[in-house]
């Protein structure tokens, strides 16, 4: 069942990925040649029109393939006037960014469906330790956290991820609204030997059933959220706070998402749809953010080649550019690989 909705999940994820791409192109007349899902040899394949549509056999990625797309075809004489190549160079830009934008949209769209069955869990102080860090500075069970460190705050999530992410237990000035009124508290977190982290002695977790407008306005700031602990997440792989135990490709998530399913089905079948949605939507914005990192052979990348032939009013030769993300698929393979016997060496540990 875990691999089944694995699959569920990797195939929405991608699709709607791979769709922004198929679709911006037709829109822009560009040809495209194939829209499959998966790598590696084709389980089953047919033609529609001048598309050939593909699953594939390993879930890790897909692909909408466009006539002409490496430009090599163009300096032969080979290609069509509908074909990648020969698209207004904001046209072509459209076409690739389109990809992670849909990733964004449909994650946003289960973010609205989430807090509207779920509301959300808002950043009020439900219990403080009478001995912690946030007594001594003043905070009491009711208040309701704004800030942290001149950062707004929505949901209580924000708030335990700062306090998790905080591996140097840097003071946390914090702004909190108790009876109408706004108050500050400076916080020195306290370490916990047994945790291994640092804590400011607060439980956080009240909650909001939402109404319309508040559906909208909660679904931006939990994709916000995403967003922002993405990008947190891979600054902390840069800079080592992270190790590679901490990254996982498709064995780990089917282990994730087993988890997840053994937690969630003693409560039925609705607590189980909620819980994947909400992994889908962790990674459709995961999805999204990568490809658009600027390293060859990701949208990033092929982006980076076309904002400059916008601005300098012609294309880099292809060859040219052909190297550069062939260099870049070879890596990202690579790393693919390490990912997997990494998730494969977590089984038996």
């Amino acid at each position: 069942m875990s691999i089944i909705l694995f699959l569920i999940i990797f195939l929405v994820v991608v699709i709607a990925h791979e769709f922004g791409h198929f679709i911006v192109a037709k829109k822009n007349g560009i040809r495209v040649v194939e829209f499959f899902i998966g790598m590696g040899p084709s389980l089953f394949s047919f033609q529609k029109g001048e598309t050939k549509y593909s699953l594939k056999l390993f879930p890790i990625g897909g692909a909408c393939m466009f006539e002409g797309e490496d430009g090599l075809e163009k300096e032969k004489g080979e290609i069509s006037e509908r074909a990648f190549p020969n698209a207004p160079v904001w046209a072509r830009v459209a076409t690739i960014f389109a990809g992670p934008l849909f990733n964004f949209l449909v994650a946003f769209v289960m973010a609205v469906i989430l807090v509207s069955v779920c509301g959300i869990t808002t950043p009020e102080v439900l219990s403080v330790s009478e001995d912690g860090r946030a007594a001594q500075a003043g905070m009491q069970t009711g208040d309701v956290i704004t800030k942290i460190n001149g950062k707004s705050v929505h949901l209580g999530g924000e708030v335990t991820l700062i306090s998790q992410l905080n591996t140097k237990g840097e003071t946390l000035t914090i702004t909190y609204e108790r009876n109408g009124q706004e108050g500050t508290a400076v916080i020195n977190p306290s370490y916990d030997e047994a945790t291994g982290r640092y804590y400011m002695g607060v439980g956080i977790g009240g909650y909001l059933k939402c109404n319309v407008l508040q559906t909208f306005e909660y679904a931006f700031y939990t994709m916000k959220f995403y967003v922002e602990s993405t990008f947190k997440s891979l600054g902390m792989l840069v800079t080592g706070q992270l190790s590679k135990d901490d990254v996982s490709g498709p064995v780990g998530l089917v282990k994730v998402v087993d988890e997840v399913y053994d937690s969630a089905k003693v409560y039925g079948a609705l607590d189980v749809m909620l819980n994947m949605m909400e992994i889908a939507l962790l990674l459709s914005v995961n999805l999204g953010i990568m490809n658009l990192l600027p390293f060859p052979a990701l949208d990033g990348g092929r982006l980076v080649f076309l904002l400059v032939e916008a601005f300098r009013g012609k294309p880099i030769p292809p060859e040219k550019e052909g190297m550069v993300h062939l260099a870049g698929m070879m890596a990202l393979m690579v790393l693919m690989v390490l990912v997997f016997f990494n998730d494969i060496t977590k089984f038996f540990r």
